[in-house]
């Protein structure tokens, strides 16, 4: 049995409530307790933290492109997928899903193969995959290519249904966006079913269809608000079924570049409480001081706080979790126990890993985010193991 590490010093955030004076107990991958300092067992090896600080559920992001000059698409590699994975961590992301956009049926397999073996990897930090595409609408597609954009086919439908408890075995998780209107409801739960998490996104459906897609299996909806139509009198849309729907997740990007703050404001006070989370549809920039790189055979350019094309179509995100988080504290006026549930719990919820992760608590994984007081990243800990943002 591992010899027992305690974090005392700073204030905890379970995830549930806020905590002076305790101290967390790690044994080996495994959150063993949250104990009063006094109650610290003797055993333990003991870290003090900085006072001023806060140790909460670390953060996890189920769309990631790319970070650190890593683009998934570009080298759908178990290597990317672990390079994406520990550039993310600085910024407080303890686990991701790498992202995998529309491509070609082979690409995208050998996407998922890759991401399936850095799942299997102990304390690696990927969850499982996302699959961004490829049955989404063309007339929403954004920086999808539409030549690859395709309804799926028998083969398809074999492969993706084996997949989740090819991932389950190592407890991670297959997320696939579509739009409702390309696929029908038979298709729907036939994935659904088998496990896949489904979400609805680059969609031009009608509020009607995307009804009835809940209703079919699809558990909430990629980055709301963005690759859908806007809100019209008598054409409510996706948007409209996902406001008012309370089972729905929605996922948003709290950048202040991807949705107007008004309307983030409407979704957290429309949703019952837990259903948004935080998402970065981060891009190979993050993390780098890099200006521009190649998506497709496409230059996206980093520039007035937007990751765009040349003729300033929105190519994901420059943002990291840790910012969203800020954001929703400084610029919505969320309060920032809610604002770390919505990079931590939430999502964890979303694809079914709340029992593992979100909260630090008995049994909960050791994978936790130290912040300082400007909610900037001090340590993380990825199953247990720690790496210090801090120079000093």
């Amino acid at each position: 049995m591992p010899t027992p590490t305690a974090l005392q010093g700073a204030r905890v955030f379970t995830g549930d409530q806020l905590l002076e004076g305790h101290a967390v107990v790690l044994e080996g991958d495994t959150v063993h307790a949250v104990v009063p300092a006094s109650a610290i067992p003797p055993s333990a090896t003991v870290h003090t933290l900085p006072g001023d600080t806060l140790i909460a559920p670390g953060f996890v992001d189920v769309q990631v492109n790319g970070a650190g000059g890593v683009l998934f698409n570009d080298t759908p590699t178990v290597e990317a997928a672990l390079a994406i994975a520990s550039a993310m961590r600085a910024c407080g992301t303890t686990g991701l899903l790498p992202t995998f956009i529309t491509d070609d049926a082979a690409r995208m397999r050998e996407a998922c193969e890759a991401a399936l073996t850095a799942t299997s990897r102990p304390g690696s930090g990927v969850l499982g995959i996302h699959l961004e595409g490829p049955f989404i609408s063309r007339e929403r597609a954004g920086v999808h290519v539409p030549s690859f954009i395709r309804a799926p086919d028998p083969r398809d439908l074999d492969y993706l249904t084996a997949l989740p408890r090819r991932f389950a075995a190592h407890g991670g998780r297959v997320l696939m966006t579509l739009a409702p209107e390309c696929v029908d409801d038979a298709i729907l739960r036939r994935l659904a079913t088998s496990g896949v998490v489904l979400s609805a996104g680059h969609t031009a459906a009608t509020s009607e269809r995307t009804t009835q897609a809940l209703h079919a299996g699809v558990r909430g909806f990629t980055h709301l608000f963005n690759a859908m139509p806007p809100v019209m009198n008598r054409q409510p849309g996706p948007v409209v079924a996902a406001l008012t729907h309370d089972d729905a997740w929605c996922g948003v990007i709290a950048d202040g570049v991807h949705v107007h703050a008004d309307n983030l404001r409407l979704l957290l006070k429309v949703k019952p409480p837990g259903k948004v989370f935080l998402v970065t549809d981060a891009m190979p920039p993050v993390g780098t001081p890099v200006t521009s790189f190649t998506l497709q055979g496409r230059t996206i350019l980093r520039r007035h706080g937007r990751l765009e094309t040349e003729d300033g179509t929105l190519a994901g995100a420059d943002i990291d979790l840790t910012a969203a988080v800020r954001h929703c504290v400084h610029s919505l006026g969320v309060p920032v126990e809610e604002a770390l549930r919505m990079a931590s719990l939430h999502p964890a919820a979303f694809i079914g890993l709340h029992g593992h992760r979100g909260r630090i608590a008995p049994g909960q994984r050791a994978d936790l985010v130290l912040l300082k007081p400007d909610l900037s990243v001090h340590t993380t800990w990825v199953a247990g193991q720690a790496k210090s943002n801090d120079s000093h």
